[in-house]
């Protein structure tokens, strides 16, 4: 790091010049994944037979995911906001900490009470860890460099989602449920929280910096359309109401991001469960549920790099609409390979609309409440997960089963895609300028 004559700090942005943090982070990211990944699989599927849900018990069935869903979502907020107070990487490794009591309440869990409570500190392990990783990679890279960075954190990430799904199939299967996922949540859990005390750096420098830069007229090429209606340094309402309302851009965005997590909710409960009545394995419902993964994991290298290219707006309205043909393709055929199909279309809708959500966010957002911007968005994002379940539960106890849950996920995907076409611009600088530098 030099310093300019103006007096502000020349931080180096861009993933070349800071790659080696880049890649630690990559890999955080990728151990948040197996983390989140170790619950998808074994723990819906032997809901009944391990855990004593009642067959039937659509709430309850959901009652671990709304929990996690709220308790992510607010954590989000709150790690966006205190990442700027304390910076990330204390962030980051609070949300490891947080994480360690999980595989021993696996192994001992008496009843799903215990499963519930363990999600409860998933939740916060997902809000604090992923947030950060996610932040940190963003205060690195440039502008024209934000989808292909979230990209980059969502393949890894949720790959280690899919990675986490096959390998705790077959380890509850070679050691018991609840020692395989114990045995795997420990290896996981301790390497990632010492990887991030060894090798991650703090990123809240580069953010001072560039924002430091954008104040003293030293950044170059074409300003965001940045919303007007806010000041230099807000407080929590300000960018909140900003986020939630106030910007039909930021609200737009928000409003997506709720209502996609009701796929996830969706492909974390009622898919296993779907496909386990349906007579699938525990390893043959690991393959199937991660293709969704694996599909959405490698897209998003493609997906996100493509939206620095061609504008946010069009691959989240594709990719909104997309997943939900998937979700519905689901209920519509039957078989091993129907739903393996079935899943790649849902994940690759994810991949479209995913990375390129945070990136139109991080598009607007100014660099000194970016963090908690991002923190808002994800809040409104992963408590899509509680709200989700929550109807889902509701729809399939009202209307008789787990498939009505497919229809009406499909059809809030397609309203919300819409919302998304009528209310939201494009946000990349470069396609929608405000002005150009002189």
């Amino acid at each position: 790091m030099t310093t300019t004559r103006t007096g502000v700090p020349d931080f180096q942005f861009g993933i070349r010049v800071n790659l080696a943090q880049f890649a630690h982070l990559v890999v955080q990211v990728f151990f948040v994944g197996l983390t989140i990944g170790m619950f998808r699989t074994v723990v819906p599927a032997l809901a009944e037979s391990e855990f004593g849900v009642a067959k039937g018990s659509f709430m309850m069935l959901m009652a671990f995911v709304t929990a996690f869903g709220f308790v992510k979502g607010a954590l989000n907020f709150v790690a966006g906001r205190l990442s700027e107070r304390i910076g990330r990487k204390k962030v980051l490794f609070i949300g490891w900490l947080a994480a360690v009591p999980m595989p021993f309440m696996i192994l001992y869990a008496p009843s799903w009470n215990w499963i519930v409570a363990a999600t409860v500190l998933l939740g916060i392990n997902q809000g604090l860890a992923w947030s950060m990783t996610q932040t940190s990679k963003l205060d690195l890279t440039t502008a024209d460099q934000r989808g292909l960075t979230i990209g980059f954190n969502e393949f890894s990430g949720y790959f280690g989602v899919a990675v986490a799904g096959v390998v705790t199939g077959y380890l509850a299967t070679a050691y018991g449920a609840r020692e395989g996922l114990m045995l795997f949540g420990l290896v996981v859990i301790g390497l990632a929280g010492l990887l991030t005390l060894l090798w991650v750096k703090d990123t809240l420098p580069w953010a001072h910096a560039e924002g430091k830069k954008h104040a003293a007229g030293l950044m170059t090429g074409p300003v965001p359309r940045y919303p007007a209606n806010i000041s230099a340094k807000p407080g929590t309402w300000e960018v909140f109401t900003l986020m939630s309302w106030r910007d039909a851009r930021m609200a737009a965005i928000s409003q997506a991001g709720l209502v996609e997590k009701f796929v996830d909710a969706l492909v974390w409960v009622f898919f296993p469960v779907y496909l386990y009545q349906h007579g699938l394995s525990l390893a043959g419902i690991g393959w199937v549920v991660g293709v969704y993964g694996f599909v959405w994991g490698l897209s998003q290298f493609v997906t996100g790099h493509w939206s620095d290219r061609i504008g946010r707006k069009k691959p989240i309205v594709a990719g909104m609409w997309l997943c939900g043909a998937g979700v519905a393709l689901v209920v519509l055929g039957e078989g091993e390979l129907w739903w393996s199909f079935a899943a790649a279309v849902m994940g690759f809708g994810m991949a479209l609309l995913y990375p390129t959500l945070s990136a139109a966010v991080s598009d607007i957002a100014h660099p000194n409440w970016r963090g908690s911007a991002i923190g808002i968005y994800r809040f409104w994002r992963d408590t899509g997960y509680g709200i989700g379940a929550l109807l889902l539960g509701a729809v399939a106890a009202l209307f008789g089963g787990i498939e009505s849950g497919f229809w009406f996920t499909a059809g809030a995907m397609f309203v919300s895609g819409l919302i998304v076409l009528v209310a939201c611009e494009e946000t990349h600088p470069r396609l929608n300028p405000a002005r150009e530098h002189a």
